[in-house]
């Protein structure tokens, strides 16, 4: 290679970088940003901007002990956070249980109705997640009020797991394709039900799969926030709607909203980090072609 186009290979590798460099800083900079306004004073947050720790400004952690021990907010933040908690958890678990057990059906067994086959029923169970969420809120709100569980956590959990339902059964079935038929068929042989095949071996092998579906599913419950709108009021309260609500209690407040905001991203951060070979891992074995 001459050294002419070593230049060149070089100058395009320095461009690339300093691209993804100003597009990481661009991406990063609002977290930063709220990091650093949940530790600062009104007064830092009215007279800013302050971009710098103990240099422009003094950092406290008054609006972090301020959201817990006010007289005000003690409540109004941790039975949201309770409820993100429950909720989301609860039906990121239904949502992967049910759409496991369909998924391996849809992969395993061999459904006909007329011309109407597994993939026109794994397609119809996808379209359901092509369904704006506006269109079903209110269906679901005169059947909740009418069942008296508006206002309470199992209203979400079941909004929530119909919500995320068609892609758990989508991601599932991709992966479910992409194990070896093999060693099932060993199992039946050996005398397992189709239950014990699926509990036993196809499972655990799926593992990857199953953990990247369940903080897909998760996320979606965390960060909903239409659902979360119209089906509750005050106890059934979830943290993006306290957070967007805030403005309107008590004006923009900014530290204390921020202190908020990174109190709801952090939990779902830290497991994403946590399981983030599974998740890897579970997205690229389940893309097989059929």
């Amino acid at each position: 290679m001459s050294r002419h186009a070593k230049s060149r290979n070089r100058l395009g590798s320095l461009l690339m970088y300093l691209v993804l460099i100003a597009w990481t800083a661009f991406t990063v900079f609002p977290l930063y940003w709220t990091v650093i306004t949940s530790v600062k004073t009104p007064l830092a947050v009215n007279e800013g901007p302050f971009y710098f720790p103990f240099i422009d400004f003094k950092p406290t952690l008054d609006a972090w002990v301020g959201i817990f021990t006010r007289e005000f907010s003690g409540d109004m933040v941790t039975r949201p956070f309770g409820n993100s908690v429950v909720v989301g958890l609860t039906s990121a678990v239904l949502a992967v249980i049910l759409g496991s057990l369909a998924a391996y059906g849809l992969t395993r067994f061999t459904y006909r109705l007329g011309k109407i086959g597994n993939k026109d029923i794994a397609f119809w169970i996808l379209s359901q997640r092509m369904l704006p969420p506006i269109a079903t809120v209110i269906p679901l709100f005169i059947v909740f009020k009418t069942l008296r569980i508006l206002d309470t956590r199992i209203s979400l959990i079941l909004a929530y797991t119909m919500f995320n339902l068609p892609f758990s059964v989508w991601l599932m079935r991709d992966f479910f394709a992409s194990l070896p038929r093999e060693v099932e068929e060993c199992a039946l042989v050996d005398g397992c039900t189709p239950f014990q095949v699926f509990y036993r071996i196809a499972l655990p092998l799926s593992t990857p799969g199953l953990v990247a579906t369940f903080i897909f599913c998760l996320i979606f419950a965390w960060n909903e926030f239409l659902f979360a709108l119209v089906l509750t009021f005050s106890k059934g309260q979830t943290m993006p709607l306290l957070i967007a609500g805030q403005n309107f209690q008590r004006g923009p407040q900014w530290w204390d909203i921020s202190a908020m905001a990174l109190l709801t991203i952090f939990p779902v951060l830290l497991l994403a980090l946590l399981v983030e070979r599974y998740i890897v891992r579970g997205l690229t074995l389940g893309a097989v072609k059929e």
